[in-house]
């Protein structure tokens, strides 16, 4: 599959909350971006959106992304720990090995990484960030690809954010993948942006994220077992999810 090359951008200086989550204001640039499906969808989502926090989930025309339909896919917001798929590509559901349809976007991942995206949803949905992932995932017998994930808020009912739109996309593209089941995932890096000026500072009581690098004020260190990176939030940048 097609890949574009990362290129700098430059951080914005903004505020950081009780918690430590930096607060970026900021678009994701297309230069950021590894894959055209993710760089496609978020430029349809921001196109819907306009001058909104976010669009709302009936706005959305799969016709509009056809040609990125088999690796997209939107999640309901069950609880703040349940995020279950409601539409899921073709194309992912045979690189994961199941129909995913019904299923718990949070199960599969250890609990230091799935504390990460508990938190990173929850601020997805209360203050209408975009979230840009990426992560490693195996099967039985063979090397782990790098897959990239990109999360988009929606307005559904009541004026909330309770819908996800997002894609997944592999990096890289051994023969075996669709016809071997993946077994785990690990996350790589993670960045939130805030595309709206305004976005919401307050927050529900959760698990507080690791803390902020006080060497760089742009980024936050993350443990991951053996693995350690730095992650930018509302900053983007070629050394994103690099690790140290």
């Amino acid at each position: 599959m097609a890949e574009a090359e990362c290129a700098d951008s430059k951080h914005q200086s903004t505020p950081i909350d009780a918690s430590g989550t930096r607060l970026g204001r900021a678009l994701l640039q297309s230069d950021t971006m590894k894959h055209k499906t993710t760089e496609k969808l978020y430029q349809y989502w921001n196109q819907v959106r306009g001058k909104r926090s976010a669009p709302n989930r009936f706005e959305i025309e799969p016709s509009k992304i056809a040609g990125i339909l088999p690796t997209t896919f939107i999640l309901e917001r069950h609880s703040a720990e349940v995020y279950r798929f409601r539409l899921a590509g073709t194309r992912m559901c045979e690189i994961f090995g199941n129909e995913l349809r019904g299923t718990d976007f949070l199960e599969g991942w250890s609990s230091d990484d799935r504390l990460l995206l508990i938190r990173n949803l929850s601020i997805l949905t209360n203050q209408a960030a975009t979230a840009l992932i990426r992560f490693q995932a195996t099967a039985r017998d063979e090397q782990a690809i790098e897959f990239e994930l990109l999360l988009l808020p929606l307005f559904h009912t009541k004026k909330k954010i309770d819908r996800i739109l997002g894609c997944c996309s592999s990096l890289d593209s051994p023969g075996w993948l669709g016809d071997k089941p993946l077994l785990s995932k690990r996350l790589m890096a993670n960045e939130l942006v805030w595309p709206s000026l305004n976005p919401q500072t307050s927050m529900p009581d959760m698990p507080v994220a690791p803390p902020l690098d006080p060497s760089n004020g742009n980024a936050r260190i993350v443990r991951f077992a053996q693995r350690q990176f730095v992650v930018h939030e509302g900053g983007l940048s070629r050394n994103s999810g690099k690790e140290i």
